[in-house]
């Protein structure tokens, strides 16, 4: 099945993170299992799913290709048709999730066929996940599965959009929400009730403070843009009116860190000042290590050799390849198209990326081959 076929099948499964993934998954494994090719779905929250194909010897150490098929919302007034259902304007498909990354998804699949006649000596492995946009929720499940799966991975090539360039880094991540609750009650007598934003303020003054400290004496990677930690408050949320004692407010906070340092230490001081009241819980939304691959890896030397292009040395945005490195194996990101067409009205993936990721996966089988 040609990769335009199989994007625009994919596509018009509206898998929004944090909502069911089930009936891509079928498809998809009704899909490998018409090529004869079977599959396991690893299940992780509620009426979400991974699933995992490896494609040859299942004995040997071989390499994953990563995706998720989970999507952000597309509410958007500036789409120019639904969103779910893909479109075909000269070179650019265009839909939700088209680049980030269904896309990289279909034309992974559209090589199995390829490479199932291929007389592979090490196995290619499909990993696809849920909920890599609600904080990378989903893969850690079919992480801890790995071992059960297949043999220890060579690496993992994580398809997030670059260009079809490979990239050795990325930050880490860290989400926390803060919730304060108070007591209403008329703002005329604040004797009678407890204000929760007030509550609150130490723990933001807390987060403010970061961000200077960080860019005066943080770790330094020059690889990066800013070239050390962020800590910032996302969103605040909270009060009714201003003549009303507010008696619930909730912040979420971000820390993105350089490789070397934990995002959730970034956010200590934070945790510190929120636990030393009492009116103030704490949540951890969504935490995955930085990725960084060194230079030399043989990983790096297989994918320049397979894209013909020199790495890039680092992203701003986070994916799940933190997350298998962290687990122990190598990993690298390498996907079609332009992450900034990412998260936005009209997302579009051009043919010849959507093809050239295809290609990619198949050089990739003829070079275990040899």
């Amino acid at each position: 099945m040609r990769p335009e076929t199989l994007l625009s099948d994919l596509v018009a499964f509206p898998t929004v993170a944090g909502r069911p993934n089930g009936a891509l998954i079928d498809y998809v494994q009704t899909y490998l299992s018409d090529h004869g090719l079977a599959s396991t779905v690893v299940e992780g929250e509620a009426d979400r799913f991974n699933l995992f194909a490896t494609i040859g010897p299942v004995d040997r150490s071989g390499y994953i290709l990563s995706g998720h098929v989970d999507v952000v919302p597309a509410e958007e007034p500036e789409w120019q048709g639904d969103p779910f259902a893909l479109r075909h304007v000269q070179d650019r498909l265009i839909g939700r999730g088209a680049v980030d990354m269904k896309g990289f998804v279909a034309a992974i699949l559209s090589s199995v066929p390829d490479l199932m006649q291929l007389p592979l000596s090490r196995p290619i492995h499909i990993a696809l996940s849920y909920d890599e946009e609600a904080g990378c929720r989903g893969v850690p499940y079919l992480i801890e599965e790995l071992p059960t799966l297949c043999a220890p991975p060579l690496g993992c090539i994580v398809g997030e959009p670059s260009g079809m360039v490979p990239v050795l880094r990325h930050k880490g991540k860290a989400t926390v929400k803060l919730t304060a609750r108070g007591r209403p009650g008329h703002s005329s007598r604040p004797d009678l009730g407890r204000n929760a934003i007030h509550d609150l303020l130490p723990a933001l003054l807390a987060t403010a403070a970061l961000p200077d400290q960080l860019q005066m004496s943080g770790r330094r990677h020059n690889a990066f843009e800013p070239p050390h930690s962020t800590v910032q408050i996302g969103t605040i949320h909270g009060g009714q009116a201003v003549n009303i004692i507010p008696d619930h407010v909730e912040a979420l906070i971000e820390a993105r860190a350089v490789p070397g340092d934990d995002p959730m230490d970034l956010l200590a001081p934070v945790l510190t000042t929120a636990q030393d009241n009492g009116a103030i819980a704490a949540e951890v939304v969504a935490s995955y290590p930085a990725l960084d691959l060194d230079e030399k890896a043989p990983l790096v030397s297989l994918l320049s050799s397979l894209t013909g292009t020199t790495p890039l040395a680092a992203v701003s945005f986070g994916t799940e390849a933190g997350l298998f490195q962290a687990a122990g194996i190598p990993s690298i990101i390498c996907g079609p198209g332009d992450i900034s067409r990412a998260h936005k009205p009209e997302e579009y993936i051009a043919v010849s990326e959507l093809r050239a990721a295809r290609e990619l996966a198949i050089a990739l089988g003829h070079a275990m081959t040899e």
